[in-house]
């Protein structure tokens, strides 16, 4: 199977596997993993912030993140497709009573003149408060967009003293194919995740990164939430291998991604802009088809494709380090023919 559902599948390689088994190990509940320490510090400093917090997952580090900087009962707004509000399964209000309000954006992107619109930092005991504002870079379900607003949007909120929390999954994504450095976006962040897991090929594990005081207490909320960790050295070091090994190899992930958008875009016309596929992400559009996104996904599996939906009519494909050019070009070819 080639599987391009998420690039979340990938597995560990032969060098990651080796710096696994040969991490220097201790409890990180006690704060003795050196691993683990030197992932957070590592991940800290190239960020731009002053300490680290390794979680299992980015939705932790998000709810950790967020809560925060959301008091229960504040708000915290995002865009209406945004990780934190579509695919977190209302943790943020069911763990921590926080609430949501969105604005909606082509490719999940900033806007300006929405965010200020929707921004009540204090308007009185009969409204809520604007706490935060969430912007996800890269945007999952925008089709792996970078967000071109980002500084004109964290300088807005400066001048307003409201924090900026980044939802940076896929940040690094974003800095190999725009040239921006993850510490230019994440240091205007007062909280920001990044993924370890994802384009970056570890199997397991984010980073919440932030001030000191700021990861202190999370690291008690990860702990009151069953997150502690004892021996996840052996995790710590996937990551750290990956952040030596496959950063700069995503720009091949950038270009498979948009090598299957220019068969796709031929086979199905309108279904997707090859030109507006930034990294390593491809939704495509099938309404026009006349196809089902369940069809589509079935028949590809059929074929020996794995790839997803993400809506009634988007279709999401996803490369990795795992899925060669070659890979993605048969993959390409195969959904060629269904949608044809």
């Amino acid at each position: 199977m080639i599987d391009l559902r998420s690039d979340t599948v990938t597995r560990p390689s032969a060098g990651m596997l080796a710096a696994m088994t040969s991490a220097p190990l201790g409890d990180d509940v006690y704060g003795e993993d050196p691993t683990i320490n030197r992932l957070e510090e590592t991940v800290a400093g190239l960020l731009g912030h002053e300490a680290g917090l390794f979680t299992v997952t980015g939705s932790l580090a998000n709810m950790l993140g967020v809560r925060a900087l959301v008091s229960p009962g504040a708000e915290i707004l995002c865009e209406a497709s945004a990780h934190i509000a579509r695919a977190e399964l209302g943790a943020h209000a069911a763990v921590s009573g926080v609430t949501t309000r969105t604005w909606s954006a082509p490719a999940g992107q900033i806007d300006l003149e929405q965010i200020r619109a929707l921004i009540a930092p204090d308007l009185g005991s009969y409204f809520v408060s604007t706490a935060a504002v969430s912007v996800e870079n890269t945007h999952n379900f925008g089709g792996g967009a970078i967000q071109h607003g980002y500084d004109a949007l964290a300088d807005e909120l400066d001048a307003l003293g409201l924090p900026l929390h980044l939802d940076g999954a896929r940040l690094w994504n974003a800095s190999v194919a725009s040239g921006v450095p993850v510490a230019a976006y994440a240091s205007r962040a007062t909280a920001a995740s990044v993924c370890l897991s994802k384009g970056l090929g570890a199997p397991v594990g984010s980073v919440l990164v932030g001030s000191t005081e700021l990861i202190r207490e999370a690291r008690i909320w990860r702990k009151r939430l069953g997150g502690g960790w004892r021996q996840a050295g052996v995790l710590a070091a996937a990551g750290l291998y990956a952040l030596e090994h496959n950063v700069q190899r995503l720009a091949e992930d950038h270009s498979n991604a948009r090598l299957i958008a220019d068969v796709l875009a031929d086979a199905a016309p309108g279904s997707v802009k090859p030109d507006q596929v930034e990294t390593n992400i491809v939704v495509a559009d099938l309404a026009a088809t006349g196809k089902t996104v369940a069809q589509v996904v079935e028949a590809a599996r059929a074929a020996g494709v794995l790839v997803g939906g993400v809506g009634h009519t988007q279709l999401r494909v996803v490369t990795h380090l795992d899925a060669s050019t070659v890979d993605c070009r048969t993959a390409a070819e195969t959904l060629a023919r269904i949608l044809q």
